[in-house]
């Protein structure tokens, strides 16, 4: 079983691969969000945030709602945060583990 959920895994940290759909969800934490929004928030053309968004639905980890003619895109689980937040914490303690290695001669 473990090892089938390795794969789900692996496919989960290929979408989050990207910076640009990091930051799509970092936006959405606040909230739902049109990508027109979005697009101005991390500045990023438009049709690029939509073609992340896509990928984003794909995975499951935006869903969304029509609001008239406005697509506005939310987080389905807010789960997905503490594993951007424990990434990021892996990342602060290697960049102090760099700084704290004397440089070598």
């Amino acid at each position: 079983m473990a090892f089938k959920l390795s794969y789900f895994a692996a496919d989960l940290f290929e979408v989050l691969s990207s910076p640009v759909r990091i930051q799509i969800l970092d936006v959405l934490r606040l909230g739902g969000a049109s990508s027109n929004y979005i697009a101005q928030w991390i500045e990023v053309e438009a049709a690029s945030v939509t073609k992340h968004l896509f990928i984003l639905h794909d995975h499951k980890l935006v869903k969304l709602r029509r609001e008239g003619t406005c697509i506005i895109y939310f987080v389905s689980d807010p789960a997905i945060f503490k594993r951007l937040d424990a990434a990021l914490d892996v990342l602060n303690n290697r960049r102090a583990e760099v700084k704290d290695t004397p440089e070598q001669p």
